[in-house]
């Protein structure tokens, strides 16, 4: 690929500085200060002529309401940022440009006068700014496949923010989101590298646009056991460089400025403290030569406890963090480093490192030369040509997922508009929208779902209702804009259920009551389980969460514009599968990269009803499914198993044998048939399967069973360990002992006390997970060092029983 276009432009802000907003004096006194010398000669000036505490202000990164003026001229600190939802009042683009002006002038009052990077969490556009340009979140954005647009948008958003004087975004997210319960994977572009790696021309409109741009979480923070946000992902290092660590090489190719260290950690190490993941393999391994930040607070998860120590400053810092975001223990911060530096804990090498490498981006994008916000560009926040720019980037992400015939909709007749997000900014913009979690309302400006629809509708007539209240038959289509209400990280993560909630099952519940045909419009941060749901519908547009330009959506349900998009994520038959990825083997309701377009020609009718089902070979926990394909109607390329409600499975032929039935007990099942354009047809009639009582024998009161895994990585492995209580009364506390047979040594564990005596190594239960029902699990893991073979061990005990092995 070609050298990215990042360099050249990096290098055009330093050297054409003389054209750029708050110009100092050609003839400057010292050599830091002149444009016309090269970057590294003028950040080794600088340099020489720092104290310690002017570099550990470098070093150190504040919360705008912590921090002022006159505290920034005092402390030398190097960088502000904005937390999610942190704002000047009023909230307009003009109010941050003076909000950050003011403080650049504390930062140009210090002697050195070296100025503040100003950093702001700008995701989806210039977010925390009402009436800013709202793009589609990641997810969106990586199912357009288009590089060239992503760019457009970085760049885009990079006029707005520094319109308002902010210099520096936290974004892209370059994670890759394995798990849909994570609350972040809206954040991510795919669930594969390659779209990370594809949409990273995000940072080249951003950097060329004169912001500093921020690949984060620096690694595998979409990866973690349960989708949990701040977790730990416990897979190999081989797993880790194939799946997560891709994107950020692309970055670094792609010349980024920064890295933000991620909350998680790998395999129960915080990489907030991974001297070899953030020193051994960013730094000297990948060759990255800008900036590593902290996340918020981060520093203080190190060790665990509130607030931050000594020993974990010097942790983060040794192990290359090299800005460290304390948002409002700042003072405490520097006082700490300096200690650390005093005594030789930290030397003085590597915060010249540190500082060199801050320093240096300041120079290559031209902050000595124009500190303060270009007043040139505030008035374009929001303006029409960049929600043009959202509008294409709507219409590009909206994947069609089901069709009957109904869609493009017919711009005449009656249209019957429903649903708690069809007119609602802030429901269809999601979280990092003007506050840090979203919230539902009028946000901030821009085009809600429902005005799209009205503006393209042509002839047609519109009437809305968010319960679907005063709809009936004499409507030739419904239109269900439902799905998930705002959330960011932490509150987001969804470990039970993925569905849709009651008021927008109610909704649907109406709508159908009606007889006309339904389209849905999903606004959601993720796929969601809608299986059970799927059949009552002729359309299904994923949305995501568009932003801003709700006439993007309306666009491609008018077919003004045919759908393109392609689905970033694979689509789950139920939330059980979770996690669930293309090429793992599990069957998916939608695939990885589905998308329909809409044809010239009439599609065909949806598959006719296969035949009721004949139940055989029934067991106590088993028996088997055989049913006719449908003889009227399209051809059905596949069929879906319902029990009741609840999707069981899809297969492609016309049998299916259920298994783990519990004994004893009937059930009624139903078949639908697809057809190769996502299209269900009517159900079967009911098919009843009744078990009969169990003959096995009852299990004994005590048992056990351990299933052990490992995965091999250079040098070493990582085990996992799932204890399961087989007997009939509660485990109260477990210790796991089993015996290595090779040379293998623990070196760390989580999720349990681990210790290892020669080959002996055991595993006490923590106070959290001590407690095993009849029937239940928990697993815990080490990572652990061997020479040679890595044979498994054979026998395990808990609590002295010997347990079976799975």
């Amino acid at each position: 690929m070609p050298r990215p276009v990042l360099l050249t432009a990096v290098t055009a802000l330093s050297v054409a500085a003389a054209t750029l907003v708050g110009v100092l004096p050609a003839a400057a006194a010292e050599p830091y200060l002149d444009p016309s010398l090269p970057v590294p000669q003028r950040v080794a000036d600088l340099m020489s002529r720092m104290s310690l505490d002017e570099k550990i202000g470098q070093m150190t990164q504040a919360e705008r309401a912590s921090a002022s003026a006159a505290d920034v001229t005092q402390y030398r600190l190097g960088s502000i940022l904005s937390g999610g939802g942190s704002a000047p009042s009023p909230n307009t683009a003009s109010s941050w440009a003076d909000m950050t002006d003011d403080l650049q002038r504390g930062a140009l009052a210090t002697p050195l006068k070296i100025p503040l990077v100003y950093g702001s969490d700008a995701v989806h556009g210039h977010n925390n700014v009402v009436g800013a340009t709202l793009f589609p979140h990641n997810i969106g954005l990586g199912a357009t496949r288009d590089p060239a647009l992503v760019q457009q948008v970085g760049r885009v958003t990079a006029d707005e923010v520094r319109g308002t004087g902010v210099n520096w975004t936290f974004s892209p997210c370059l994670c890759v989101a394995r798990n849909d319960r994570w609350g972040r994977t809206y954040e991510s572009f795919g669930e594969k590298p390659e779209l990370p790696v594809s949409m990273a021309t995000i940072i080249d409109g951003y950097q060329a646009g004169g912001v500093m741009a921020t690949a984060k979480h620096y690694v595998g923070d979409g990866g973690t056991t349960g989708g949990v946000d701040q977790g730990d992902t416990q897979i190999s290092e081989a797993e880790l460089r194939a799946i997560h660590l891709p994107p950020f090489q692309e970055a670094i190719r792609r010349h980024v400025a920064s890295v933000m260290v991620s909350f998680s950690s790998f395999n129960g190490q915080k990489l907030h403290g991974s001297d070899y993941l953030v020193n051994g393999v960013l730094k000297n391994e990948l060759g990255f030569d800008g900036f590593v930040v902290s996340d918020w607070n981060g520093i203080d998860q190190i060790e665990g406890g509130q607030g931050f120590t000594a020993s974990e400053v010097r942790r983060a810092v040794n192990a290359g963090i090299d800005m460290v975001m304390v948002p409002t223990a700042w003072k405490q911060f520097i006082d700490t480093l300096r200690a650390e530096v005093q005594a030789g804990r930290v030397t003085q090498a590597r915060i010249d490192d540190a500082v060199r490498r801050i320093l240096t981006k300041k120079f290559e994008f031209g902050l000595f030369e124009k500190p303060f916000a270009d007043r040139t560009l505030t008035g374009t926040v929001g303006n029409a040509a960049h929600r043009t720019v959202a509008r294409q980037a709507v219409r590009e992400s909206q994947v069609l997922l089901k069709n009957t015939g109904v869609l493009p909709l017919a711009k005449s007749g009656k249209i019957f508009v429903a649903g708690k997000s069809a007119d609602n900014i802030g429901l269809q913009s999601g979280g990092w929208t003007v506050s840090w979690q979203g919230a539902a309302g009028n946000t901030t400006p821009g085009t809600t779902i429902l005005q799209g629809i009205r503006a393209a509708a042509g002839s047609a007539t519109v009437m809305y209702n968010a319960a679907g209240s005063g709809i009936d038959s004499s409507y030739n289509v419904a239109v269900a804009v439902v799905g998930e209400t705002p959330y960011a990280e932490g509150q987001g993560d969804r470990p039970s259920s993925l569905g849709l909630d009651t008021t927008d099952l109610n909704t649907l519940n109406a709508l159908k009551a009606a007889g006309v045909p339904v389209v849905v419009v999903l606004v959601s941060g993720r796929p969601l389980d809608i299986a059970a749901q799927l059949p009552d519908w002729s359309g299904l547009v994923a949305a995501w969460l568009p932003g801003t330009e709700g006439g993007g959506v309306a666009d491609v349900l008018f077919g003004d514009y045919a759908p393109t998009g392609k689905l970033p994520m694979t689509w789950m038959q139920s939330a059980s599968q979770e996690p669930i990825n293309d090429g793992d083997g599990k069957p998916a309701l939608f695939a990885y990269g589905f998308g329909l377009t809409y044809s010239t020609t009439p599609p065909p009718s949806a598959p006719g009803q296969p035949g009721t089902p004949v139940v055989s070979a029934v067991t106590s926990t088993s028996a088997t499914l055989t049913w006719t394909a449908p003889t009227t109607g399209s051809t059905a390329t596949s069929y879906r198993v319902y029990q009741g409600a609840t999707l069981v499975a899809t297969v492609t032929g016309t049998t299916y044998t259920l298994t783990g039935l519990t004994p004893d007990t009937s059930t009624s099942y139903t078949v639908v048939g697809v057809d190769s354009a996502g299209r269900a047809g009517p159900a079967s009639g009911a098919a009843t399967v009744t078990t009969p009582p169990s003959t096995t024998t009852p299990p004994p009161s005590a048992g056990c069973a351990v299933t052990y895994s490992v995965n091999d990585w250079g040098g070493g492995f990582t085990g996992t360990v799932t204890v399961k209580n087989t007997g009939s009364t509660s485990i109260n506390g477990w210790t796991l002992a089993f015996s290595f047979a090779g040379n293998q040594k623990v070196s760390q564990g989580w999720s349990a006390t681990w210790s290892q005596s020669g080959a002996v190594v055991t595993a006490k239960s923590e106070g959290w997970n001590g407690t095993l029902a009849p029937g239940a699990s928990q697993s815990a893991g080490f990572n652990a060092t061997y020479s040679g073979s890595n044979p498994r061990p054979t026998a395990f005990t808990v609590n002295g029983a010997a347990c079976t092995v799975a």
